[in-house]
């Protein structure tokens, strides 16, 4: 990269959780990175209500996970459409859902960014974005029409469904509008139902009454067929009124936290990238919050783009290895709004969606099909393209326990630096010295697989590999497959593909 002089390396709109964490992921890596938000602090409004097995897969490869599981409830379970999925026979040492709010995960993510360095700006609203060959400056609206710029290689647009930074790079979201109404309130109820409540369907639409923390519920109903003015502002009335319409009680529910309106609109951005500027999180797609994904998607995005950003920033990849970031978090997007599509189809009353989801029911209960479901909501089933027939080639890497000269570690303690990580488990001499011309940016880890064979979602069992090459976010780059002499070829120009040339050649 040409040598321009910045203010930081990367500024980053929207310090929710998809840019929290890939500040982290930057700084982990030594860039430096600007959050900037346009509100003025932390509000404090429950928001998503937990994360997935490959959310927490992601935390624990980091060494951070303990402190979500500390501060959130696990559950073996998730859902389709309101339809049980069950998560515990899951091959990750995470087979389960963490119920924890989305506030509570953002001041984990916000702390943990804090260690390291990372600096939040709020009352810093993106107004503007000029870009130039080698740099971009970023325009802030601050309090009291104050002003100011940035200039940074790079700008990433975290900052939600109706992102400033998307809108100025003339990106456009191309989607489907919504048909329903969803209105959510946390509130308290003087009246509680016996036990909670979720998606109870009935004619004139469904609702769900549940207890995230002590004191206060959480209600959210949903009417078909009706879109309401998004412009308009959501009351605690509207909520009371659609709930007494749909289940013939308000619970006696007051004293409101937060209320707040959402629909089915599905949308994803033409592309995650405009020059220097990048989209990830609720700026690149949003779809109905179905299944828990929206959250975990983004986290994901951010793990995906942190690595390729830092190598690029750092002058070790070429530019090129950002296009990466599109082609392989494009379709996971896609996918998920298509099945969320699918599952807001699946709750519509009626007698014909009734016996539809009997007839799903019935499916879920086959494990095959609970397996495939429940690996598509947890991205446990993740696979990206890189034109290598080995099972383990582009999954993520199965936390398996390995024998090394310091004694037991877990292949996810390996990745807790967020860098590449070249694993020989065959004391091949050719593989160390391949590795060498790498040595500034890929860890080579000499170990013994405590196992013969790894759990390889969805292939099954798998001989143990003789080495691999894992990416910084936990995904299989390179495989010499078990009994064989690694091909350092091969290795090479994975090597390169991802990390860039040999710093000896």
């Amino acid at each position: 990269m040409t040598d321009t002089k910045t203010d930081t390396d990367v500024v980053i709109a929207g310090a929710g959780p998809t840019g929290l964490m890939l500040a982290c992921e930057l700084r982990l890596a030594g860039v430096d990175v600007v959050v900037a938000d346009r509100l003025a602090a932390r509000t404090g409004e429950s928001r998503a209500g937990g994360m997935h097995a490959r959310t927490m897969e992601v935390l624990d490869q980091r060494g951070v996970l303990d402190r979500f599981l500390a501060a959130g409830v696990p559950r073996p379970i998730g859902h389709f459409s309101g339809l049980r999925l069950d998560f515990d026979r899951f091959e990750t040492r995470h087979p389960r859902s963490l119920v924890l709010l989305q506030s509570h995960i953002e001041r984990l993510l916000e702390e943990w960014a804090t260690e390291l360095g990372v600096q939040v700006r709020w009352s810093s609203e993106v107004t503007g974005i000029r870009r130039h060959d080698t740099d971009v400056e970023v325009e802030l609206g601050g309090p009291e029409n104050s002003r100011s710029t940035l200039r940074a290689h790079y700008v990433v647009g975290c900052d939600g469904g109706r992102s400033a930074v998307r809108k100025l790079a003339g990106i456009g979201f191309p989607g489907t509008p919504a048909t329903l109404t969803s209105l959510l309130g946390d509130v308290e109820l003087t009246d509680p139902p016996a036990e909670s409540l979720f998606m109870q369907r009935q004619p004139g639409g469904d609702f769900s009454v549940f207890a995230f923390e002590p004191g206060w519920y959480r209600v959210i109903t949903t009417e078909y067929d009706r879109v309401a003015d998004q412009r308009k502002p959501v009351t605690f009335e509207e909520l009371r009124k659609s709930l007494l319409e749909i289940a013939g009680t308000d619970f006696g529910m007051h004293s409101p936290r937060w209320v707040s309106r959402f629909g089915d609109a599905a949308r994803q951005a033409e592309r995650y990238r405009e020059g220097r500027v990048l989209l990830a999180g609720d700026a690149a797609h949003i779809h109905f919050p179905a299944g828990g994904q929206g959250l975990n998607l983004g986290v994901q995005d951010a793990v995906n783009l942190g690595w390729k950003l830092a190598s690029v920033v750092h002058g070790r990849a070429p530019e090129a290895l950002l296009d990466s970031y599109q082609a392989e978090r494009y379709p996971v997007a896609e996918r998920v709004l298509h099945n969320t599509r699918a599952q807001a189809a699946l709750t519509r009353p009626g007698p014909q969606t009734d016996a539809l989801r009997d007839v799903f029911r019935s499916l879920i209960e086959y494990d095959d099909v609970n397996r495939h479901l429940g690996g598509m909501i947890t991205a446990l089933d993740l696979h990206y393209p890189m034109g290598d027939d080995h099972p383990l080639t582009g999954r993520r890497v199965p936390d398996v326990d390995l024998k090394t000269g310091d004694g037991r570690r877990r292949v996810f303690e390996l990745l807790r630096t967020a860098r590449p990580v070249l694993l020989d488990l065959c004391g091949d001499i050719e593989l160390a010295a391949t590795a060498e011309s790498w040595a500034d940016r890929v860890d080579l880890v000499e170990a013994r697989s405590a196992a013969d064979h790894w759990p390889v979602w969805p292939v099954g069992e798998t001989p143990a590999p003789a080495a691999l090459l894992i990416r910084p976010d936990g995904h299989v780059a390179w495989t010499a497959p078990a009994g064989t002499t690694p091909d350092p070829v091969a290795l090479r120009t994975a090597l390169t593909t991802w990390f860039g040339p040999a710093t000896t050649d």
